[in-house]
């Protein structure tokens, strides 16, 4: 599994470098342009949800547990230069989230009061692949559904239950009912959550991160020399360089979801004539999600003095666990439950929301399938609850 998962994340990576660097020249690099991008900002509007109630299903959906986590892992398997080439991989790839983004509303459809795209629309319109956009849609599903929103609920029963006792199966059923109350009531009601959870969550990490580094300010330049530094490092090029190149991209990857196309769902519940300002918009989603949490997340980890601890069996977040206890004691054991719970729940309603999505594709408004998937939804977060 191990062999077929480097060829599938080969193949991946350089599709995906090689959609982007196209996209970059032919469009001449606008997600270089920021300033240009803040200012086309001012003036988006749409109907639906909107222009940024959309772009924080995305983030919702991208900064989950893996802000904290897969940094971290990224770190400690491929060293500090990993998070040079996440920064590179983040600037290339937000290309694919323009494209798609654009390709999203040009190809939406109405549904009801609010409006639904994404891939499966507009590979079936766009590239005439009806076949390819029905696989895409129940992939979709399964990853979102039966996949990522099962790891979710599990992470944050086993936070709570290992740091305050509480039984897995309560908390499966305050977490199942909270989601299903939420989910009950449409995409209205998710974009209302993360419209605030977002925000809200994103804002108290940032700020709890940005204390520690104005704390440790005087560290901050040797890190930044040292993350340039390990990145180029080619003595040891079987290990050294590959390692730290190849796991820095896949992480890119993995936070930025660019290239994937879930981006393009949340950005098709808009509706706008301004299809490149909602595209940029999703740029900037991307920018914040690399340079500002998942860097925010390095740099707390890289002020600690986490290498000279020695972790057994390490998932990631042991690792951002023991920079937050060791930058501010017990405090520190407080922030991170809150950090997993918002953002794994964050995680959870963006993610049932692409699900539905792409059950619509495929069932269009058969509303029993929509319900059916709803009890699925809730069961598949009781169980990876309680099975810790």
């Amino acid at each position: 599994m191990k062999y077929i998962s480097s060829i599938l994340w080969a193949t991946a990576i350089i599709f995906l470098l090689y959609g982007s660097l196209k996209y970059s020249f032919i469009l001449k690099f606008p997600q270089l342009r920021l300033i240009s991008i803040l200012r086309r900002l001012k003036s988006l509007k749409g109907s639906g949800v909107s222009p940024f109630r959309s772009l924080t299903i995305s983030l919702a959906a991208r900064i989950g547990v893996g802000s904290l986590s897969g940094i971290a892992l990224a770190i400690y398997y491929g060293g500090i230069g990993t998070i040079f080439w996440i920064w590179v991989i983040g600037i290339i790839l937000s290309i694919n989230s323009f494209v798609e983004s654009y390709l999203g509303v040009k190809y939406q459809e109405k549904d009801g009061d609010f409006f639904v795209g994404g891939p499966s629309y507009y590979i079936k319109k766009g590239l005439n692949k009806p076949v390819v956009a029905i696989i895409y849609a129940i992939l979709v599903i399964i990853a979102y559904i039966v996949g990522f929103i099962g790891i979710q609920s599990n992470t944050i029963s086993v936070c709570i239950n290992n740091y305050y006792g509480f039984n897995p199966y309560i908390i499966g059923i305050i977490l199942s009912g909270i989601t299903f109350f939420i989910i009950l009531k449409g995409v209205k009601k998710i974009s209302d959550i993360t419209a605030k959870l977002v925000p809200i969550m994103g804002v108290i990490y940032i700020f709890i991160c940005i204390y520690i580094i104005l704390f440790n300010i005087r560290t901050i330049p040797n890190i930044l020399l040292e993350i340039l530094k390990n990145a180029f490092d080619f003595k040891s090029i079987s290990f050294g360089f590959l390692s730290t190149f190849i796991i820095g991209i896949q992480r890119g990857v993995f936070s930025t979801e660019s290239g994937l196309g879930t981006g393009a769902i949340a950005a098709s519940s808009t509706n706008t004539n301004d299809k490149v300002g909602l595209g940029l918009f999703q740029i900037l989603g991307i920018y914040f999600t690399v340079f500002i949490v998942c860097t925010s997340t390095a740099l707390l980890i890289m002020t600690s003095n986490y290498t000279l601890v020695d972790f057994k069996n390490i998932n990631g977040i042991e690792l951002t666990q023991y920079a937050l206890q060791f930058h501010l004691g017990s405090i520190g054991k407080i922030i991170l439950v809150f950090s997993v719970l918002s953002f794994a729940f964050s995680t959870i309603v963006a993610g049932y929301y692409y699900g539905e999505s792409s059950l619509k594709y495929l069932m269009k408004k058969n509303k029993s399938a929509i319900f059916v998937l709803k009890i699925i939804t809730i069961l598949i977060i009781f169980w990876g609850s309680v099975t810790i």
